[in-house]
């Protein structure tokens, strides 16, 4: 009997043995561009197959680019936004005949990190950081062990880094107009704790429109991460009273979900007749029809188009960091008024 590795997978000197060739002409017969007669390469293809035999790429072509897998960091991956990004990003990478290595950032840095160094035990070629929880010494990390590093949504951090990014200045500048255009006056602002530089962005840049288009500056309510819990928590802290909001802006789509659920629901409010919401990233839910949420669409398949095309064309040795920004469109639904 011959003795397999646990994962039962043959070795490429059992696969030799058994079609009748020798070591090296297995070694062609799976190397692109190789000269290998078609007798012998079909005698290797079908022992590979009786055997189960894969060839180690990781093994084998560490030292070549296009071998080497691709590292994505993220935290938050459940949530709709990031796992919509996540599948988006890990379909354009298999395509381009890339592996993806995903770490979860989720937890404390030190188990991250410790994470992050198995896959710089593998020789990853470039990290991808997800807008969020990743810290800039995670990144930082990657940078010092020569990865090229793509940031996603985390413009001002890192300038050896690539960067995604979002043009928040006219998205806001279209929040702010649309809110006004729907007759509301009083505005407050549904945010996070979280503090990733993508909210904090879209949170400053709304405040700073309401304010040049002369109204009183928003309420901010931030009691939580980036979740639905804490979208419905704001709508507790500011709803009750007469100093209600009438135009209320969610820096995500999850946190509008919860408020739009205990407005309706707590506070019997007709939306968008007694208050008018705007929320970001058009993930499913947001076209629901319980929700019908009007919102802004990040256009995540152009993104991972971008990404995928950057890491298989830059020259590591030459290129300098890019920076490429994306429109982020309003998607009309049913949370914000008909023109007054």
């Amino acid at each position: 009997m011959t003795n397999r590795p646990p994962q039962n997978f043959a070795s490429a000197s059992e696969v030799a043995r058994r079609a009748g060739v020798s070591r090296s002409a297995v070694s062609r017969t799976f190397t692109e561009g190789a000269s290998v007669s078609e007798e012998t390469r079909r005698k290797v293809l079908a022992a590979a197959e009786e055997l189960n035999y894969h060839v180690n790429h990781l093994a084998r072509g560490l030292s070549q680019e296009k071998s080497r897998p691709i590292c994505i960091l993220g935290g938050d991956l459940h949530a709709p936004y990031q796992s919509a990004l996540l599948e988006a990003l890990t379909r354009r990478i298999q395509s381009a005949g890339r592996a993806a290595m995903v770490i979860n950032t989720a937890g404390s840095e030190a188990d991250s990190r410790a994470a992050l160094h198995q896959t710089l035990n593998y020789r990853a070629s470039a990290t991808i950081v997800l807008s969020g929880a990743p810290p800039v010494s995670l990144v930082r990390t990657c940078i010092e062990s020569g990865q090229h590093v793509i940031l996603i949504n985390r413009q001002g951090q890192i300038e050896e880094a690539d960067h995604i990014s979002l043009d928040h200045e006219s998205a806001m500048d279209d929040a702010c107009h649309m809110l006004v255009r729907a007759g509301c006056r009083s505005f407050a602002v549904a945010s996070s704790t979280n503090e990733s530089p993508s909210l904090v962005a879209r949170e400053k840049l709304f405040c700073d429109r309401v304010a040049a288009a002369g109204f009183e500056p928003p309420r901010i309510v931030k009691v939580g991460p980036t979740s639905y819990r804490s979208g419905a928590e704001a709508a507790r802290r500011l709803l009750p009273g007469s100093a209600r909001p009438d135009g209320v802006f969610c820096v995500t789509d999850l946190l509008a979900c919860g408020f739009l659920d205990v407005a309706r629901n707590d506070f019997k409010l007709d939306i968008p007749r007694d208050i008018c919401v705007i929320g970001f990233d058009d993930i499913e839910q947001a076209g629901w029809e319980g929700y019908a949420l009007t919102t802004f669409r990040q256009p995540i398949e152009e993104m991972a188009d971008a990404i995928v095309r950057r890491l298989t064309e830059k020259q590591l040795e030459t290129d300098l960091p890019q920076s490429m920004t994306f429109h982020a469109f309003p998607i009309w639904r049913k949370t914000v008024r008909p023109d007054n």
